[in-house]
């Protein structure tokens, strides 16, 4: 049987020299290499979301890959896509980073300079395992998505402009359709969904930083279940424990949540540091809200460019976001599109603070009124991002949730 194998190496000379060795292994099907970590989870992703039978069936991780430091990239891969075998490539062959190996979830470990037969032997230890997790698998393997959950990270081209209000929404709107949705807040120093929700507890994603191996139980400890049915994870009230929260803690933190929850939304506000940047970089949809004037597409293109020289996502593949909109702004979506070299969403969110005040000001975003256009604008976003239940019938779906008139999509007569 011919075993898939997809090799993730940034040095190029290092990429040919896995090539050349990898196309002389007997009924190998080499892919060209990836060049970094992003590129790698995008298309196992792509591949996944057709059928778990597309997968290679052998990852090749080099331990100079990047952004995301290899033993991460091979946690991620192997809890993202438990049905490919992952072999770290690596000049360390000490006991130490072994054992940290098969603890990220690789399944083999091949040392530098590569050699013929131990690269021969790990492949095909790898390949035999994932064949067997398939068999294992056997008619269900076609409903497993490989991502898991769908993920989405909402960031504010600057302070002030919305991004709260509108991560709590999209979550809401996924929830009353049925999905089982987890809230985040990720921006570390200064979240304020518990004050939108009215929502007093002492866990945090803090707490969960320090943890080596989240499990469900632990997950639910650090959880709230709001009343609406979503399930917060809060920012520390203390901010000084954002520092806390590292790139790894939140790359556990959000693999946790995508395999638990449907639908996974993080506010990451409008300050990137690692442990949002990590978020960012692993979401399906990354959105990026700003409004309609000068100095806030600014900070936009700002954003969206440090984006891109960290390599944390990529201009066109954000998602931007206008809030406060009105036909008579001299900055409109697409100049917006067009300046920050981003999509911009086919919903702009009106201008009308005056709908969100009472229920801001009383900590009950999740009471605004169904007839509200802000409302309306946001939900129907949802269904653009993808996150209710059946974006063929979503008004059915929250017809059902109880919540009428809220997807917005268009008016009923008499105010329904």
């Amino acid at each position: 049987m011919t075993t898939r194998i997809l090799p993730a190496v940034g040095d190029p000379d290092a990429a040919r020299s896995v090539s050349t060795l990898l196309s002389q292994l007997p009924d190998a099907e080499p892919a060209p290499p990836v060049a970094d970590s992003t590129q790698l989870v995008d298309s196992l992703a792509r591949l996944a979301a057709a059928s778990v039978d597309e997968l290679p069936e052998v990852v090749l991780v080099h331990e100079r890959i990047g952004p995301v430091p290899a033993l991460e990239l091979v946690r991620e891969v192997a809890l993202r896509f438990p049905a490919v075998g992952v072999v770290l490539i690596t000049a360390d062959a000490s006991p130490v980073l072994f054992a940290a190996a098969m603890d990220s979830g690789a399944r083999g470990i091949v040392t530098l300079p590569l050699g013929y037969e131990e690269l021969a032997s790990r492949v095909q230890a790898a390949a035999q395992w994932s064949l067997g997790v398939r068999r294992h698998l056997g008619g269900g393997a076609e409903r497993i998505t490989g991502p898991g959950g769908t993920v989405v990270t909402v960031s504010g081209a600057k302070g002030g402009v919305g991004a709260t209000v509108t991560a709590v929404h999209l979550a809401l709107a996924a929830q009353a359709s049925g999905r089982s949705v987890a809230l985040v807040d990720m921006d570390l120093q200064s979240g304020d969904i518990a004050s939108y929700l009215d929502v007093q507890f002492r866990r945090s994603v803090a707490d969960l930083a320090t943890i080596a191996d989240i499990s469900p139980r632990v997950l639910q400890d650090a959880v709230f279940v709001h009343e609406t049915g979503l399930s917060l994870l809060l920012a520390p009230a203390e901010g000084e424990r954002g520092e806390e929260v590292t790139d790894r803690a939140a790359r556990q933190v959000v693999s946790a949540l995508r395999g638990r929850h449907e639908v996974v939304v993080l506010d990451c506000g409008s300050r990137l540091d690692s442990a949002n940047a990590a978020a960012i970089e692993m979401a399906d949809t990354a959105l990026l809200v700003t409004t309609p004037d000068v100095v806030a597409v600014r900070a936009a293109k700002r954003t969206v460019r440090m984006w891109e020289r960290l390599q944390v996502r990529k201009a066109e593949e954000t998602v931007t976001l206008v809030n406060r909109h009105h036909r008579s702004t001299e900055i409109q979506p697409p100049l917006v599109q067009k300046i920050t070299g981003t999509r911009t969403a086919g919903v702009a969110v009106p201008a009308q603070y005056k709908e969100l005040q009472a229920v801001v000001d009383a900590g009950r975003l999740h009471e605004l009124d169904a007839r509200s256009t802000v409302k309306q604008a946001l939900w129907s976003l949802a269904g653009e991002l993808g996150l209710v239940q059946t974006a063929g019938q979503p008004g059915k779906e929250l017809a059902r949730a109880g919540d009428r008139g809220s997807l917005g999509l268009r008016r009923r007569t008499g105010g329904r």
